[in-house]
């Protein structure tokens, strides 16, 4: 049994110390009010929260999904994060952020008075986003919980570990404990440092992965030239057909199970359903979680832009390096792994830790797994973040104590933590494995959200009751969809609740008066979004004669589709190189260039353009 050297324990241990004198440190900041504490005083640079924001999405749950992905799809793994969608940061870059970080709101809830005022309708949908906002949050802290319990197994033996736990613990829950023990660690600097602690912890952690992944990557390279890699055919394009036909059966045989049970076979009906959901999911703004308080964080609408942008750049490169080594390696000394989990079945999501336990030296190692227990917490801290947001701006404060004191928000912003966490961790207990999370979160949940959240930006007479019953809908039907049709992937429910959500906005809409007209001037004039705003617009222009509206919308949809190329081949590019594809590379960096000439011009040239 091979066990973690005295080297890789103390990097470890350093880390950890780490970020617990960062809590301390910026204890006494995070206190002096409830901006400070929970958007960092909305002074930290973009370029740092960019950093933050690409740290929380590097992962370690999504870390341990997209190997064995790339493992078992290769090049066409690429596509798959679509499901997410991983483009969203493009359409938050492009148009978005800029829109969010205008209204000057302090969470999503809070922004929901900016855009339907604060009566009957207006509350009611403040209540459901802060009840929408709280679900995603535990099913963020749920999915990460699993990620880290099944990583940290790998590492220290439950056989080792169980002489000293003075209670029996099950083999399928082993995951789960040790979940339970890294994320007590991690409430400690998240409760803490506030916004502020975790983006600094985070800038550490980035750059621990950082230097990680360049050594995955260039041992996965070595690899790679110095064996012959076995994989079916098409494993090294990215383009498919209307069947995904890739036959491990004469290689690994227990690859063709995970293509079966993933649901991915008529590959060109899936890729248009990730395209469909994730065009509508993007269109609707960032969901209520740690990427918004990273965007309303920042200075100001420019720099929101700015830092959504940084994170794909900052993001892509480094994170593929590491997986396409992993999978490399992976591929190349399949027969060294061990993938049995602790009830004696073979578990592709556990590739990453047995390959990380197998093929990283020593010293390397304990930065590796520091890094990567980093990711764990640097995920869960953000998410932590933003619940704590909800519940005590948009709950205690606005109902409970509006006049509460600092000390009273800092105690309540660690009562609540402790609240959430606890929660989080009940959850986790029910939770098969990551992909069974991360299915119901992106593919079920996401539909509940996306149809109210579309009409709120592009349609003047969208109100709140619309808000609200459109959301109470979706939340319900993704419920009870799922549990009618047990075996169908959650990809394609996601119809069915979207339309389900949508009749509920468009009723809800059409049982109440349009919003205060005075709101919607306010927004519009703000905000200035595109879309059918014609009648307010109208009433604007009969009061400020130059009032112009944005004009935009071709120009931001150029944007997007050059930066969905530009952020895939950053994707691909690593992949690419690890598996040393040479004419693959050329194309895809000439593709690169050309795009980031584009953006430059068109919307980087753009961002500090006033509209009138």
């Amino acid at each position: 049994m091979k066990l973690l050297h005295t080297a890789d324990i103390l990097i470890i241990v350093m880390y950890l110390l780490t970020i617990v004198v960062i809590g301390l440190v910026l204890r006494k900041k995070a206190q002096q009010s409830k901006d400070d504490y929970l958007l960092g005083g909305k002074a930290i640079p973009w370029y740092l929260l960019g950093l933050s924001n690409a740290s929380g999405m590097f992962d370690i749950s999504g870390t341990i999904w997209l190997v064995t992905l790339m493992f078992v799809y290769g090049i066409k793994s690429a596509w798959i994060p679509w499901l997410w969608p991983v483009f969203n940061q493009i359409f938050l870059m492009v148009y978005l952020s800029k829109w969010l970080r205008r209204s000057n709101a302090t969470t999503g809830a809070e922004w929901i008075g900016t855009r339907f005022g604060f009566k009957k309708g207006a509350k009611l949908s403040h209540i459901i986003v802060v009840v929408f906002a709280l679900i995603m949050c535990l099913g963020y802290l749920a999915y990460g919980f699993i990620g880290l319990g099944k990583f940290i197994e790998i590492f220290i033996p439950w056989e080792v570990v169980s002489n000293y736990v003075p209670f029996y613990v099950t083999p399928e829950f082993v995951p789960h404990f040790y979940g339970i023990i890294f994320t007590c660690f991690a409430v400690f600097y998240s409760l803490l440092g506030g916004m502020s602690g975790i983006v600094w912890a985070d800038v550490i952690q980035f750059a621990i992965m950082t230097v990680a992944a360049l050594v995955i990557g260039f041992l996965g390279f070595q690899a790679v030239g110095a064996h012959v890699l076995n994989v079916p055919e098409g494993w090294m394009t990215p383009t498919f057909g209307w069947e995904l036909n890739m036959d491990w059966s004469t290689i690994i045989p227990e690859v063709n199970k995970k293509i079966q049970e993933d649901g991915f076979g008529l590959f060109t009906i899936f890729f248009m359903m990730m395209v469909f959901k994730g065009v509508l999911v993007s269109l609707a703004g960032p969901a209520p979680t740690y990427d918004m308080q990273k965007i309303l964080s920042t200075k100001d609408a420019a720099e929101a832009s700015k830092m959504s942008g940084f994170v794909s750049v900052v993001l892509m490169p480094i994170r593929y390096l590491m997986i396409a080594g992993f999978a490399a390696l992976a591929l190349i000394y399949y027969e060294k792994l061990d993938l049995l989990n602790s009830a004696g079945d073979v578990d592709l999501e556990l590739i990453l830790p047995t390959a990380i336990k197998e093929f990283v030296p020593v010293g390397l190692l304990g930065l590796l797994l520091a890094g990567l227990i980093a990711a764990f917490m640097s995920t869960f801290a953000g998410t932590l973040n933003a619940a704590q947001a909800y519940l005590v701006n948009d709950i205690y404060l606005k109902y409970k104590n509006p006049q509460a004191s600092n000390i009273q928000i800092k105690n309540m912003n660690y009562i609540t933590g402790i609240v959430v966490v606890i929660v989080s961790i009940v959850l986790g207990l029910f939770a098969k494995d990551v992909n069974s999370v991360l299915q119901w979160i992106v593919s079920v949940l996401y539909g509940s959200y996306v149809g109210a959240n579309i009409l709120k930006w592009y349609w003047w007479r969208f109100n709140g009751e619309g808000f609200f019953w459109g959301m109470a809908a979706g939340l319900i039907s993704a419920g009870i969809v799922p549990e009618l049709f047990p075996n169908v992937l959650g990809l394609y429910l996601f119809p069915v609740i979207l339309v389900i959500s949508l009749i509920g906005s468009i009723v809800g809409t059409y049982s109440a008066p349009p919003t205060n007209e005075e709101i919607l001037k306010d927004f519009y004039k703000n905000v200035r979004p595109w879309g059918y705003w014609k009648p307010i617009h109208d009433k604007l222009v009969a009061e400020i004669p130059n009032f112009k509206k944005n004009s935009d919308f071709n120009r931001d949809m150029f944007n997007v589709f050059v930066g969905i190329i530009a952020q895939t081949a950053l994707v691909i590019i690593p992949m690419y190189v690890i598996f040393r594809q040479t004419t693959p590379i050329y194309i895809s960096l000439g593709v690169l260039v050309v795009c980031l000439f584009l953006l430059k011009k068109f919307w980087w040239n753009t961002l500090d353009e006033k509209l009138d």
